[in-house]
Formats: C-alpha cells, structure tokens, sequence
C-alpha cells in the first residue's frame, strides 16, 4: 500500500480527548494539531468537521489500540468504530495504524522539550497523534484500510 497523497489528518482515539495531527506525504512529517476535549460524540465530530473543511485532508489516520501482544481489548473496538463513522460521515479513505507505545513515545518526546508530569495531559494525545501518522509515514504498508 502507498502513502495517500496530499494532506493528511491523524487521530488518537480517546473516552475523554482525541488528539488530532496533521502531515503531508509530500514532506512526509507529521506535527501535532490540537486535542478535542469531548465526550459528547456530536460535539467531537462537529470539531472534526470544522478540521476537515480546514485543512482538505485527502485521507484519515486512526491509530488503533492493541495489547503489547496484539490482541484486541474494548478499546479496539471502540475506534473501529470511530474510524467506520469518520469514513461514513466525511466519504475520504481511512486507514487504522497500530498504535501500541505511541503515547510512551509522545511522553518521551514532551520530557525532551521541557514538558513533564501533568502539564503533558493537555497535549499528549495531540502528540501521540503525531507518533501514529509518522509512523504511517515511515510503513505506509502497515495500515489497513477501513
């Protein structure tokens, strides 16, 4: 599988935040864009609808929680789901990255520019998002598509 063209909007799928990266294939490299602070479904894809129209993604990336062995667990399911409804709602190609550790990496990242301890919480799964779409990036064949 190739790397979709163009811009790209990363997901970190949370219960309580999404963080949210974008990147280009072009420069393939991934920067962190903003978390949404919801757990109300309407007013999360309402955010997401506003970051579409924005920065006219050519396709989605949604991490996908796994345990370290690689099985499913209920967190799995519920971003299959996220990542089935963003493909629904927004019709652009959608592809599920694994991403186990990515947060460990986004923390790490944070610790080197000064960030520590809860002042990571605000920002850390906006990082993560970066960590799935780079990793995306780096192993395009990695992904699944939705």
């Amino acid at each position: 599988m190739s790397v979709l063209p163009g811009t790209l909007l990363a997901f970190d799928f949370g219960t309580r935040r999404i963080g949210i990266a974008k990147g280009n294939s072009l420069i393939g490299s991934a920067l962190p864009l903003t978390t949404i602070d919801a757990e109300k479904t309407d007013l999360r894809f309402a955010r997401i609808a506003e970051l579409i129209a924005e920065w006219q993604p050519s396709g989605l990336i949604v991490g996908l929680p796994c345990n370290d062995d690689g099985s499913s667990h209920e967190l799995t399911a519920l971003c299959r789901r996220f990542a089935n409804r963003l493909k629904g709602r927004f019709n652009l190609p959608t592809i599920l990255v694994d991403e186990r550790y990515t947060s460990a990496a986004a923390s790490s990242a944070l610790n080197e520019q000064g960030v520590h301890g809860r002042k990571q919480k605000s920002v850390i799964d906006q990082y993560a998002a970066q960590q799935i779409l780079q990793a995306y990036f780096d192993e395009p064949s990695a992904g699944t598509s939705v």
